[in-house]
C-alpha cells in the first residue's frame, strides 16, 4: 500500500463521480483533495500543494489544456493525468504533448486509476530526488568555485547541504567580506523555497526610523509620505527567504517586532491592525558573536534563541590561506576578460605578498586589489602591483606622520611659544580622525554605512566626517 499522506487533486464538474472516485482513493491511503472547477483547481494548488492532479478535459471555466498549462506553471513538478471521454482520445494525445503526464479514458476501472496515480507518484518522487541531487552537486561545485577548496569551506558546504533542506532558521557569523550573504543565497537556491524569492535586507543600512516601514510595511497616511499602502520585506518574501544582514544593527524595539512576527508568523503594517500571515524562512549574519551580544543585553536573549536552530560560522580568509591563490586566479581570469587583458597570472613575490597578508577585509578585498593590480600589470602581476595599503589612505597616514613630526620639532608653535594645547590637540585629533574614516571607508570599499557600522558611529555622523575632512572619492552610497 502506498505511504499515507501523498495529496492527490482530483478536478471534475461531476460532484458524485468526484465523491466516489476520491473514495477509491483514500482508500488505497491517498488523500484526496477536490475541485470542480479550474478556478478552485488552481486555489487548491496554491495552498495546498497537491503531488498529483487528475482532471477532467471538460470544465465549466477552463479545458482541460488551459487549466495544464497554468498549473505547470505553478508548479513544474506536479504530475497531471489527464481524464477523456472517447469521443476526445485527440484531445488527450494533445494534452500530452502540452506536458501531461498520463491519461485515462472514462470510464475507467478502479484499479487503472489506482495504477496510474501510484506511477504518478513514483515519478515525481524519482525527479524531485534527481533535482535534489543536482542541486547538490551544483552547491558544492558553485561554493568552491565563489569560496574555495579548503577543507574549511569543504565543511562549510557540507553544513549548507544539511541545514538547506529544513526550515530552520539559521544565523551566519563571519566578519565583513567572508562571504555571509554568498552562502544565504546558496542555503536558499537549494532550498524547498528555491523557487520562491530571496529577500536581502542591510540592517545597518537603513535609518532606524525607516526600518520597520522597510521590515513589515505600511499603510497609507501610516506617517508624513506615506501616500499609499506598501508591502514590507516579510511580504516581499513570502514562499521564499529573508535575509537580514548586520542584524546587530536592529534596535531593540525593532528586535521585539522581529521576535514576535517569528512566534506569531503574522505581522501588522505600520499604521494597521490587521495581522497580515507571513511564509518566509529568515536567515540572519553578524560579524560578531550574537551569544555574545545577548549577554551584554545589546540584543534580546529571547529573540536569539528564536533565530539560533542553527549556526553557520564562515571562517575568515586568514584562516584558510590555501583558498587565497585559487581565488586569486578567479579574479584575475575575470578581470581579464572585463579588460580584454591578457596578464598570465603572479610573480613568486606577488604570491607571497598574497600568502603573508591578513586580509582584513577578506574575500571582498582580495577582489579589489586583485582587480586593480591586473588594471596595473602588463604580462605578471608582481607586488608593486597589488598596492596593499591604498595611495590615500598613505597619504593620510604620511600627513598624520608629518604632523606629529612637525610638533616634535617645535613646527607647532609661533616664533616665541607653542601653540596653545587645545589648538595642537584639536589639529593632531582631526587628523587622526581622517585617517580612521579613511580606513574605515577602504575596509568597507565605499559603503559609508558599513564603515560606519566599523567606527561604531551612526551614518549621519559618517556622512558629516566625510564632509568635514573633505574626502574625495566617496559618494553617498545609501539605498
Amino acid at each position: 500500500m502506498n505511504e499515507p499522506g501523498h495529496r492527490i487533486l482530483l478536478v471534475d464538474d461531476e460532484q458524485e463521480f468526484c465523491a466516489v472516485t476520491a473514495q477509491i482513493l483514500q482508500t488505497e491511503g491517498f488523500v484526496p483533495l477536490l475541485a470542480y472547477d479550474g478556478k478552485s483547481a488552481l486555489q487548491q494548488l496554491r495552498h495546498q500543494s497537491p503531488e498529483v492532479a487528475v482532471i477532467d478535459m471538460k470544465l465549466p471555466d477552463l479545458n482541460g489544456l488551459e487549466l495544464l498549462r497554468q498549473m505547470k506553471a505553478l508548479d513544474e513538478d506536479l504530475r497531471v493525468i489527464i481524464m477523456t471521454g472517447q469521443a476526445e482520445i485527440a484531445g488527450a494525445v494533445e494534452a500530452m504533448r502540452a506536458t501531461a503526464d498520463d491519461y485515462l479514458s472514462k470510464p475507467f476501472h478502479d484499479h487503472e486509476l489506482i495504477r496510474t496515480v501510484h506511477r504518478a507518484v513514483a515519478v515525481r518522487q524519482f525527479r524531485l530526488k534527481l533535482k535534489h541531487l543536482a542541486h547538490q552537486i551544483n552547491l558544492h561545485e558553485k561554493l568552491t568555485e565563489i569560496m574555495g577548496p579548503s577543507n574549511a569551506i569543504g565543511q562549510l558546504i557540507r553544513e549548507v547541504g544539511v541545514v538547506a533542506k529544513s526550515n530552520f532558521n539559521v544565523i551566519l557569523i563571519g566578519e565583513s567580506g567572508s562571504g555571509k550573504e554568498v552562502v544565504a543565497q546558496a542555503i536558499h537556491q537549494v532550498s524547498p523555497r528555491a523557487s520562491g524569492p530571496f529577500v536581502p535586507v542591510d540592517c545597518g543600512a537603513i535609518p532606524e526610523t525607516l526600518l520597520e516601514g522597510v521590515l513589515f510595511g505600511y499603510e497609507k497616511g501610516a506617517f508624513t509620505g506615506a501616500a499609499g499602502t506598501k508591502r514590507g520585506k516579510f511580504e516581499l518574501a513570502e514562499g521564499g527567504t529573508l535575509f537580514l544582514d548586520e542584524i546587530l544593527n536592529l534596535p531593540l524595539g525593532s528586535q521585539a517586532k522581529l521576535l514576535r512576527a517569528l512566534q506569531e508568523r503574522s505581522i501588522c503594517r505600520l499604521g494597521g491592525t490587521t495581522p497580515v500571515r507571513i511564509d518566509a524562512r529568515v536567515l540572519v549574519a553578524a560579524n560578531k558573536n550574537l551569544e555574545g551580544a545577548a549577554g551584554a543585553g545589546t540584543f534580546r536573549v529571547d529573540l536569539f534563541f528564536r533565530l539560533n536552530e542553527f549556526l553557520l560560522r564562515i571562517p575568515p580568509l586568514r584562516e584558510r590561506r590555501e583558498d587565497i591563490v585559487f581565488l586569486s586566479m578567479r579574479f584575475l581570469d575575470l578581470t581579464n576578460l572585463e579588460l580584454h587583458k591578457f596578464v598570465k597570472g603572479f610573480s613568486e613575490g606577488a604570491v607571497n605578498t598574497l600568502l603573508t597578508h591578513a586580509w582584513p577585509g577578506n574575500v571582498r578585498q582580495l577582489r579589489s586589489t586583485i582587480r586593480r593590480a591586473v588594471l596595473l600589470a602588463e604580462e605578471v602581476v608582481t607586488e608593486k602591483h597589488l598596492d596593499i595599503v591604498p595611495a590615500n589612505l598613505a597619504g593620510s597616514l604620511n600627513t598624520a606622520g608629518s604632523l606629529f613630526f612637525e610638533f616634535s620639532t617645535g613646527a607647532l608653535a609661533t616664533p616665541k611659544e607653542l601653540l596653545p594645547l587645545r589648538e595642537i590637540v584639536a589639529k593632531c585629533t582631526a587628523v587622526a580622525e581622517r585617517v580612521a574614516v579613511v580606513e574605515a571607508l577602504r575596509r568597507a570599499e565605499g559603503n559609508q554605512a558599513q564603515a560606519a557600522r566599523l567606527l561604531h558611529i551612526d551614518y549621519k555622523t559618517m556622512q558629516s566626517k566625510i564632509k568635514k575632512h573633505r574626502i574625495p572619492g566617496f559618494k553617498n552610497n545609501y539605498q
